[in-house]
């Protein structure tokens, strides 16, 4: 019978009933993913409590994120080396452990290379769980189906994890925060030892042939180039030691790996990796659409908390408005896209159009006393074009050939996406931002001067002030309306494209298929 027909999870005990099985593990999945080394809706409370940076809590966050990437390549030799038990409870306590650490760690080193494994295994156990109930959710492994459930699980649950975070610090403290994960996977290792039993689906394969070296290798250029993006601003970008240091570590490990992967025989992502047209091609575009959401992480949150007075709760319940644009854009891309096969050209232009649209609300509406309901349209527009957009590349990357660039392509794709470019478009807006209020704030106090009769009215300080904040709303709706035109740009570059691709051949092969591919991969090693 092919492996395909029927869906089913042995690795239960026979009691647990059958209907239940893939929802406990649906439940599993969605603790892994509210679970990480640092929550970074609580970044504020951390950096008071454990007299750190801003930034060194931003640069853990991205080390989670990098180890959650580079897990991709190896992902299905994890699953064919280890049963679902072994990995989920192995992870579960590697968790545990890394949150106990995180918690009360005061050294950034420390907390950085904590966060980098916590990714490691958070990815490790998603993808076990997630790949086993993949025949349920997609009885014919059609990856576009597939990549809309994931997408609706890893951005609701991110949402869901600011949410419970900053309940969580205000009511109590955000160290609780680490202490219900870790309730919760006590718990579910509980779980797992009571209601799995050791099965393997397939033979035992040992983990032999990996280039450990260039995994690491590629993680250190991912660091190393998000610490140029996160500390640049603080150390004055190349005036700085640190910054130069940094920058010769990232171009060196990449020159590195560039030059082992033209001679080993199995590098940890290959040259040709890079050839394919939908890897380089989603590469760029993901940076250009980090910078369109770069608004989100930049100024947004200093808009709502300083200028329109929000507190930290009514800023967080916006979470449920990106939330509902989510859900909103997995279930259209769904029918459209998985079921009735629109063009990736089609969904694209949909999904960039939502973005653009969520900037040109944002320019024309922003000012002193916008309503909290006139907020909710843009950042609903946000959750569900960027939402399309991610199904969508991601679904591109089935054109390569599977076995071994997939996995790799899926983790050159999740550096971008994930680690890159965020840090870079949050430093490019936030440059773009620094440059723009400074020339503002100097046209506009140039008449402020003895002869203003204003200044007999009111205090230096509080010219300075109305100045500075006059200064920082047009120079955000400046930088909206520059991203407004980058945007409308990319939209004519897609209209023009001919490209009439559907999600037509997007079925990964079963396990035993996988499997006889990486072994004939592997048996010269």
């Amino acid at each position: 019978m092919n492996e395909t027909a029927s869906f089913s999870v042995p690795s239960f005990r026979r009691f647990v009933p059958e209907k239940l099985r893939p929802w406990i593990i649906l439940f599993f999945v969605i603790i892994f993913q509210l679970s990480g080394g640092v929550y970074l809706a609580a970044v504020s409370e951390m950096v008071g409590s454990l007299d750190l940076r801003h930034e060194d809590v931003m640069m853990a966050g991205y080390a989670s994120l990098t180890g959650m990437a580079l897990t991709f390549t190896i992902m299905f030799r994890l699953k064919f080396r280890f049963t679902l038990t072994t990995s989920m409870l192995v992870c579960c306590i590697a968790l545990i452990l890394c949150n106990l650490i995180c918690m009360h760690t005061h050294s950034v080193p420390v907390l950085v290379g904590t966060c980098f494994v916590a990714g490691i295994f958070r990815m490790w156990a998603t993808f076990s769980c997630n790949s086993t109930i993949q025949l349920w959710i997609t009885p014919i492994r059609d990856l576009s189906v597939f990549f809309c459930f994931v997408n609706v699980l890893v951005q609701g649950c991110l949402q869901f994890s600011g949410l419970i975070t900053v309940y969580t610090a205000f009511f109590s403290a955000w160290e609780y925060m680490h202490l219900l994960i870790i309730g919760l996977l006590g718990l579910m290792a509980s779980a797992v030892w009571i209601l799995f039993r050791p099965h393997h689906f397939l033979q035992k394969f040992p983990l032999y042939g990996i280039d450990w070296l260039g995994g690491f290798l590629w993680g250190l250029t991912v660091l190393s180039l998000v610490f140029v993006c996160v500390y640049g601003e603080y150390y004055d970008w190349y005036v700085s030691t640190y910054i130069r240091i940094a920058t010769i570590v990232c171009i060196l490990t990449l020159g590195l790996n560039l030059w082992r992967a033209s001679f080993i025989r199995h590098p940890y992502i290959a040259l040709k990796t890079w050839t394919f047209k939908v890897v380089y091609l989603t590469f760029a575009a993901y940076i250009v659409i980090d910078i369109l959401l770069a608004p989100a992480h930049v100024f947004e949150h200093a808009y709502m908390e300083n200028l329109l007075g929000y507190d930290n709760l009514n800023v967080i319940s916006f979470n449920w408005i990106l939330f509902a644009g989510i859900v909103a854009g997995c279930f259209f891309t769904y029918h459209a896209f998985a079921l009735r096969k629109w063009q990736y050209r089609t969904m694209n232009v949909i999904g960039l159009s939502a973005i653009i649209a969520y900037l040109m609300l944002f320019y024309f509406g922003i000012d002193y006393d916008v309503p909290k309901t006139a907020l909710m349209l843009p950042l609903f527009l946000r959750g569900f074009g960027y939402v399309i957009i991610a199904i969508c590349f991601l679904t591109l990357l089935t054109r390569v050939p599977f076995i071994p660039f997939f996995p790799q392509s899926l983790s050159v794709q999740a550096f971008v996406s994930a680690v890159i470019g965020g840090a870079l478009g949050d430093a490019v807006v936030g440059q773009v931002l620094k440059t723009v209020v400074k020339r503002n704030s100097l046209l506009m106090g140039v008449n402020i001067d003895h002869v203003n009769p204003l200044i007999g009215q009111f205090s230096t300080v509080e010219l300075y002030a109305a100045v500075q904040q006059q200064a920082l709303m047009v120079s955000m709706k400046e930088v909206y309306g520059w991203l407004v035109l980058l945007g409308i740009f990319c939209l004519l570059l897609i209209l023009i494209n001919e490209s009439h691709f559907r999600p037509k051949n997007t079925i990964e092969p079963t396990y035993k298929t996988i499997r006889k591919m990486v072994m004939n991969l592997y048996k010269r090693t």
